[in-house]
This record gives structure tokens, sequence and C-alpha cells, in this order.
């Protein structure tokens, strides 16, 4: 589980100091730090565990686990580990936390959750991703088979999870050809007068309506359970049952209907034939490491029936990787050996080193993908785990967990597939990094910026975010920050662009989007909300949204804290380049601002439209004085302004079309008296929405219960 050197590591007899535990004191601070920790390390006991380090301004730098802990915990202090990705978060701890536990199971599961919750620097990190799609089916005396995303209940049924929403909805296409199961929601469903489309289709059965009894439609959902859960064969011989006694009864109307459904589903197994093993629920996951990134790829099977698989990313992976392609100090190798499980004396190759990273990923993947969520009952690994992890799996299912290393026939077939996978979804992501590189790289020659980059990874490292404004709206966080690699100085650089949308001057919001590390970084956009300005006035919009973003830095940009190669958080630091979706007027309104504050005005580019406003005819305006520069079409520069000026135009969009449906809404039923938020809950469970109100009659508003016909020609008047 743990990338660290291993429980076995003896501790050497005599400490080494960092060189820098904590890089802030001086000297004899450091030096009492180090002794204090050295004194906490002697008093742990030889009991499993969890422990904790971190730093001086209080983050955590890496959670781990211990079978016991003043073993584990002392081959930190008692060695020197160099330069390695060990030696550096060894040299930033001042406080350590221990917990001790009865297993090393339970110690793992500690662990596990610590890492969510805390989010180490240190520690090989995937998303937290438990919001895989559902098929779902409703518990109602006529169920409703619906795509389902979220916590499952035990009120309803929910068969997977799957891989994609493209597998349920697939899989949702088959039920509805097959067994001919409603998907209409229930609002939908209660006021159905006749049959839809569907029915006559012969993709539904008609429930709404009446066209089906209760035990036949019961019938099929359970059909259609025993097909998920992956018995097709006992569900076509059931089928061809009931053929058969239509057709002795001369019922040949209902037969033929059968044989169709007969029909459909030898088709769809003929067509998956290949794709079928004799295992019910399993999960392949393969792992592959290369250019200093790694990649899981999940391949799930459920109900007998391959769904697909999904490829995920951890972060914080490239310092570990990166040992393995240096020549190590002789002082590292010890610790490397170690890490790896070879003899301490011995050379240690990358292959071995890269071997190690693998299964530390696969270990790390298992352990927060699996551990609080379900697990199936047999894992297909491409690597061998820790006999611990698997165990503390098997007791969190209730149920023991296999593990095949070396499958055979399909099953070998399977991991294949997903080793195949793991190395072209890698070769993917490397090549669309390695892209995004260059076009990073093309826009800093284009603009010919002397940017002096010095990576803070004190900052980076950490993940830190920016402060949202009293008025902003934060896009969710959907995975932790890699930090930059060391190697890569335009790794730091950071873009953030402006754009403003609204509705003939409705609705007004500005968007910030930001640019770090050669990619988009969600988790750092920002909404504003524009007010106190004439309506369509882009430019005091512009200006607006300009002074309540940098108007908190710019004092640190004065001292030198922020600004390129800053210590500074990224909420205080000024972005390398400030891109305006805009012409002269908008660059106009941010050199007002910058100057008032005393920002550089050479970080500020407008995108002004081309000739035509063609796409490709973009030209760049500068602040500072500089003369237009109009990049070619081809240009990778241009290709990362567009991209860029794009997504920040769709947050914009999505934002003020948001707040303007809100709006809307509010002003058209919240205005309403007399109509209180249950009243207005049964209009619109009752119509499907406040379009479907706004054409409902007064005869049919009154019909709502609680509605007098006085409220609902208020109503009716009010809309209108």
């Amino acid at each position: 589980m743990s990338d660290t050197p291993d429980e076995g590591v003896a501790a050497a007899p005599s400490p080494t100091v960092p060189t820098s535990p904590a890089p802030s004191a001086s000297p004899e601070a450091r030096e009492q730090i180090w002794q204090r920790l050295l004194a906490e390390v002697s008093r742990l006991p030889a009991l499993p565990g969890v422990y904790r380090y971190f730093d001086a301004q209080g983050a955590v730098l890496y959670v781990g686990k211990a079978r016991d802990l003043k073993r584990r915990v002392s081959s930190y202090f008692h060695k020197n580990h160099g330069g390695t990705r060990i030696g550096h978060m060894v040299s930033r701890i001042v406080r350590m936390e221990t917990t001790v536990v009865r297993s090393e199971a339970e110690a793992l599961l500690l662990e596990n959750n610590l890492i969510k919750t805390l989010n180490p620097r240190f520690n090989i990190l995937f998303r937290d991703d438990k919001s895989y799609p559902y098929l779902k089916l409703s518990s109602q005396d006529f169920p409703r088979m619906s795509y389902y995303r979220g916590a499952v209940d035990r009120k309803h049924r929910y068969y997977g999870p799957y891989p994609n929403a493209w597998a349920v909805k697939e899989t949702i296409q088959l039920m509805q050809k097959v067994f001919q199961l409603r998907t209409c929601e229930d609002a939908v469903y209660n006021h159905r007068t006749r049959p839809c489309l569907l029915y006559q289709i012969k993709r539904c059965s008609g429930p709404c309506v009446g066209m089906v009894s209760r035990d036949d439609y019961r019938a099929a959902v359970g059909q259609a359970e025993r097909f998920l859960l992956g018995e097709p064969e006992g569900v076509l011989a059931d089928l061809q049952t009931r053929m058969m006694d239509h057709a002795e009864r001369l019922e040949y109307e209902q037969a033929a209907e059968i044989r169709n459904q007969i029909s459909a589903l030898s088709s769809v197994l003929h067509r998956q034939s290949v794709d079928t093993v004799m295992d019910k629920d399993v999960d392949v996951l393969a792992v592959k490491v290369h250019g200093g990134r790694a990649c899981v790829n999940l391949a799930m099977v459920r109900g007998g029936r391959h769904l697909g698989d999904r490829a995920h990313f951890p972060v914080h992976v490239q310092d570990h990787v990166a040992l393995a392609s240096r020549e190590l100090p002789a002082d590292d190798a010890a610790g490397v050996a170690a890490a790896v499980g070879a003899d301490a004396t011995a050379e240690v190759s990358a292959e071995d080193w890269t071997q190690s990273t693998e299964v530390a990923v696969l270990e790390a993947f298992l352990a927060q993908h699996y551990i609080g969520g379900a697990v199936p009952g047999l894992l297909i690994l491409s690597h061998p785990v820790d006999p611990a992890l698997i165990e503390a799996l098997s007791e969190q299912a209730g149920r023991k967990v296999t593990v095949v290393l070396q499958p055979r026939e399909e099953r070998r077939v399977w991991l294949e597939m997903a080793v195949k996978g793991a190395e072209l979804s890698l070769a993917r992501l490397l090549s669309e990094e390695g892209s995004q590189q260059a076009r990073t790289r093309a826009l800093v020659e284009a603009l010919d910026l002397d940017l002096n980059l010095e990576l803070d990874l004190d900052a980076r490292e950490a993940g830190l975010e920016p402060g949202q404004d009293a008025d902003a709206g934060i896009a969710p966080n959907e995975a932790p920050v890699a930090a930059p690699s060391r190697h890569d100085p335009l790794a730091g650089l950071r873009i953030e662009c402006f754009d403003i949308s609204h509705t003939a001057g409705e609705a007004t919001q500005a968007s910030c989007v930001v640019y770090e590390g050669h990619k988009m970084q969600p988790a750092q956009y920002r909404r504003y909300n524009v007010t106190g300005i004439t309506g369509g006035d882009d430019y005091a919009a512009m200006k607006q949204t300009l002074e309540r973003r940098y108007r908190d830095v710019a004092p640190g940009a004065a001292r030198g804290e922020g600004g390129v190669g800053g210590k500074a958080s990224k909420a205080a630091r000024v972005p390398d380049i400030v891109l305006i979706d805009g012409g002269k007027g908008q660059v106009a309104m941010a050199r007002e601002v910058f100057t008032q504050l005393g920002l550089p005005l050479s970080i500020i580019v407008g995108v002004e439209k081309g000739e035509g406003r063609k796409v490709g005819l973009e030209e760049l305006v500068f602040a500072d004085g500089r003369p237009k520069l109009q990049l070619a079409p081809s240009s990778a520069a241009l290709m990362l302004v567009a991209q860029i000026r794009d997504e920040a135009h769709r947050f914009a969009i999505t934002g003020m079309r948001a707040k303007r449906a809100s709006v809307r809404t509010t002003s058209s039923l919240e205005d309403i008296p007399g109509v209180g938020p249950k009243r207005r809950a049964r209009l619109l469970q009752r119509f499907g929405g406040v379009r479907g109100v706004s054409d409902a009659s007064v005869d049919d508003l009154a019909s709502v219960d609680g509605i007098s016909r006085e409220l609902a020609e208020e109503i009716y008047r009010a809309l209108r």
C-alpha cells in the first residue's frame, strides 16, 4: 500500500539531521525540532497503527500505515534519504501524530479514510469518484427503469456499477427492446391519457394506460432482473416455454410477440458471446507506469457481460517515478532498495523501481476505490498486492474477496485487454500533455515573455486554491491539482482568462478560468455576479470584475510577495498572463484597473475578434503599447489562446443561463401571493415545470390539491 520504506528496514545507529526540517526556522530551531521528533519516535510502541506527518504550516505531508509503528517511523528519521522524494518530505516534517489500532487491516482502513479526508501532498492520490452510474429499478407497482448516479439505498433496486453512462444507456435500450419496461418519469406516467410513441414502436408495454396487467409487467421485470444478474440462458428458456404455451392455446399474436423478444435477446447474446465470461461479477485491474505518469485501467464485468472499462490517473506520482530515471547516490541506494524490496547491498535497477511504483499505485487504487464502497467477489490484477489489503477488503465486504494474478482462458483475455487499455490510455494522456506543453511553449515564444519561472513547490504541491469572492461561485473540486514537474519550468505558467456574459443586459455574470500546469484547472474557476452597472455595459462589467479579482493581491505584488515565481499562495499571486476576451475597449478597462492597483501592464493580453469575426483571424491586443499581433491560424499558440478563451466563454454562458433561469422562476411563481413552497412544489410536480404551469388553464390549476379557484385565477393572470 505504501510507497515508503518497508517495515523490515533496520534503523541506523545514528540519526542524520536533514538539511531543512523547517525551512523558515533558524538552525537552532531546526535542531530542536529534529531532537523532539527523534524523542517521539523512541517512545512509539511496536504495534500496528497509522502515522501522519505535518509541516510548519500545519499541512499534512503524508499518511501511512505500519505493522510496527516504531520500526516503520524510525526508518524515516534514522537514515539519510538524500534528494529522494522521501528525503524531500522528511526535511519538511515538524510534527507527527500516530494512532494505534488492533490490526494491520484496521490500520489500512484508517489510513485510507485519512488520505481521503486530509488529501496529503506526498501520497499517491486518486480522484474520489464513487459516482459510478447504475441502472435503477424503482419500487412501485409498475417499476420504472432509469439511469442513476449517486448514493444507493434499500428502497429501490440498483444494478451495476457501470463504467460509464454509455454502458447504462445501452443496457436500458436493450431492456426496452426485450422486456418493454417503462422509462418515463412519474410526473409523465401519472398523467398519461394515451400511449406514447415508445408503445407504438414496441419499446414499452404501456402500463400508464392499462395496456399490460400488473402481473404480466412484474413477470417482465423479474425476467429483466434475472438477465441483469447474469442468467440470460434461464430467461431464454422461460420465454421459449411461454411462447409454446401461447401457441398450444392458439394465441398466435402473443406467441409472436414473445418470439420477437427471444429473437432480440438471442441477437444480443450472440453479439456479446465474445464478451461473456463464466464469472458474473468481476473487476479486472491493470496498471502501467511510463513517462512519469501512471494509469490504472478498471474493466468491469457484471452479470457475465463486459460493460466496458475506465482509465484512472493518479497524482503525486511524478517524483516517485523520477527516481528510476536518475543515478542515485550511494547513501540513497539502501533506501530505494528497501522501498523496492531488494537487498540493501544489491544494485537497484530502474525496472525494479518502476515495478515497485506500479504495485504502490495499484494498492493505492484498491484502497481508495473499494474501501467504503462495493467490491466484487473476484479481482483479476496485473500485479501482486499486499495480502493485508485484500484481507481488509474481505472484512469490509463481509465475504471472501478472491484475487487472481495469473488468469487462464477468458480471464486471461480480459487481463490482456485491460493491460492494453492501460497502455493506450497512458499513451494518449502523454501525447495530449506533450501537445499542451508545446502549445504553452509556443505561446510564451509568440508573446516574447521573459518569465524567469521558478517553481514554488511548497505552494503548488499543497494544492492551494484561491479564495472565493463574496459573490463568486466556484466550480466543484473535480480532482487534486498535480504538482508540476521539477524539470519543466513552464509547468508553473499561470494564465487567467475573463469573459462577460448576459442576455440583453439581464443576469450579467463574469467568468475567470485558470490554465496552469499545461491544463485547465476547473477547481480554480470563479464566477462573479456583476451588479450596480448599466445593463449591457461590458466595459464596466470587466472593470468591476478585474478590481474584485486583483484588489487583494495588489499590495502583495507591490512588495514583491506575489507575481511570477513568488512564494505566495495562488490566491495572492498575480498570474503570468491575463487574457481578456475583447478588444481595445476591454483592454483599456484592464489597463485602468492595473494602473490603479500598481500591477504590471505587460501581462494583459486582449483577444480581439478578427475580420468578420471568423475563427482563426483573432488578433492579440496589448495594454503596454505593443502593436497588435496576429498569429497564423495553424499556430499552436493561437490554438491555446482559443482553447482558454472558449472555456471562459462556456463557463460564463452556463453561469449566466443558470442565474437567468433562477431569476425567471422566482419572478413567475415565488412572487405570487398565496403560493408558498408546498403549493409551488405541487404545481411543478403536477405540470412538470414552470412552462407547464404557464400553459395550464384555470380549471387545470384549480384541480391541484390546495389551489382554490380564486388562487388559480391569480396564478393564471400572473403568468400571462
